[in-house]
C-alpha cells in the first residue's frame, strides 16, 4: 500500500510539471501498469507465503516432532505464520503430555497386574484347598491364615501404589512444618531398632540437637524409613547402619550409610525406579520404597543420591535446601 501511493504521488508531481498532455497521459498510463505489476508481485509473494504455511501445517500433520519454518518477517502474514507455529506448538505439547499420561498409566497397570499375580495365585491355590472335603481342621486354620497374609500383601501394595502415583503426579498434599530433626528420626527409629536388633546390625544415630528442617513429617519419616530398613535388609549380622546430618546456609544434608552387601554399578542407576530389584533384593521385595522415598524427598525440593561399592557399603545423600524450604 505504502509503495502505491508513492507512485501515486510521484506521478501526480510529475503530471502537474508537464504541459503536454500526450506526456501526462504516458505518465498516467506508465504509472497503472506500474500498480498492476505491483499488485501482480504482491499476489504472487503473498501466494507463495501462504502455500509455505500450508505446506508447514501438512507437515506437522506427519511428524511427531516440530519442522522448522522458514521465518517470514513482515505484515500479516508474518502474524499469521507467528500465531500458527505458537498454536502448534501448544498443541505437540499437550499431545505429548497427553502421550506420556497413556503410557504412565499402561505400564503402572503392566505393574500391577505383574505385582499381584502372585498372590493371586497363591490365594486360588488355598482356596481350592480349603474347598477339598480331605482337609483337616488344623490345615484350614493354616490355609485360611495365608489366604490373609497375601490379602495383607495386596492392600499393602494398592495403598503404596496409589501414594506413589500421587507423588508422582504432584497431587498428594503435603503440609511443611519446622521440625527438629533429631526428634523427628527418633520418633521413626523404635520399629526399626526392633529390625536391627532381630537383623543384628548397630543402629547408629548421630544427629546435632540444633538441626531444624520445614517437612510434612509424617511423609519425610516415611522416605528415611523406607532408605533406613532397606540399609538394613542389605547388611550382615554383625554390620552397621549410621544416619548423621549437618546444615549450613546452603542446605541440609542428611547421610544414610551401611557397610554391608553394596550395589553394583551396573543397578545404581535405576534403584529408586519403581518396582526394580537389583539382585540382591530380598525374596519379599516389592521395589517401590526406594522410588516413594526418592517422590517424597523431591516434593520438599530436595534430591537423593547413591554411592556404593560391592561388600563395601552403600551411603544415600539426601539434601534439602535452605533458600527453598525456609
Amino acid at each position: 500500500m505504502k509503495l502505491r501511493i508513492g507512485i501515486v504521488v510521484i506521478a501526480a508531481a510529475l503530471c502537474i510539471q508537464l504541459r503536454d498532455l500526450r506526456w501526462v497521459v504516458g505518465l498516467l498510463a506508465a504509472t497503472l501498469i506500474i500498480i498492476l505489476a505491483v499488485d501482480i508481485v504482491e499476489e504472487i509473494k503473498i501466494k507463495r507465503q501462504i502455500d509455505e504455511l500450508i505446506s508447514y501445517i501438512t507437515k506437522v500433520q506427519d511428524y511427531s516432532s516440530l519442522p522448522e519454518m522458514k521465518k517470514i518477517s513482515e505484515g500479516s502474514i508474518g502474524i499469521l505464520q507467528s500465531e500458527i507455529y505458537k498454536v502448534i506448538t501448544i498443541l505437540l505439547e499437550q499431545y505429548a503430555m497427553e502421550h506420556n499420561q497413556k503410557k504412565y498409566m499402561s505400564d503402572m497397570m503392566s505393574d500391577i497386574s505383574h505385582q499381584f499375580k502372585t498372590p493371586l495365585t497363591a490365594i486360588s491355590l488355598m482356596n481350592e484347598l480349603l474347598m477339598s472335603e480331605d482337609v483337616s481342621d488344623e490345615q484350614r486354620v493354616e490355609y485360611a491364615g495365608k489366604i490373609d497374609a497375601q490379602i495383607n500383601k495386596m492392600t499393602w501394595l494398592i495403598k503404596n501404589l496409589l501414594t506413589l502415583s500421587q507423588l508422582e503426579a504432584g497431587v498428594l498434599e503435603m503440609k511443611a512444618e519446622r521440625a527438629n530433626l533429631k526428634e523427628l528420626i527418633r520418633d521413626l527409629s523404635e520399629p526399626i531398632l526392633i529390625m536391627a536388633e532381630v537383623a543384628e546390625v548397630e543402629y547408629i544415630c548421630s544427629i546435632p540437637e540444633q538441626i531444624t528442617v520445614k517437612v510434612d513429617s509424617h511423609w519425610f519419616k516415611e522416605a528415611l524409613s523406607n532408605i533406613i530398613k532397606n540399609c538394613i535388609e542389605h547388611t550382615n549380622p554383625g554390620g552397621f547402619v549410621k544416619i548423621s546430618a549437618s546444615q549450613n546456609n546452603l542446605c541440609t544434608t542428611i547421610v544414610i550409610e551401611d557397610n554391608g552387601a553394596g550395589i553394583k554399578q551396573e543397578h545404581l542407576p535405576h534403584i529408586f525406579d519403581r518396582f526394580y530389584k537389583a539382585g540382591n533384593s530380598s525374596h519379599d521385595s516389592v521395589g517401590i520404597g526406594l522410588a516413594m522415598a526418592r517422590q517424597i524427598i523431591r516434593v520438599h525440593d530436595g534430591n537423593i543420591e547413591v554411592k556404593s561399592e560391592v561388600d563395601k557399603g552403600t551411603k544415600f545423600t539426601i539434601n534439602l535446601y535452605q533458600s527453598r524450604i525456609n
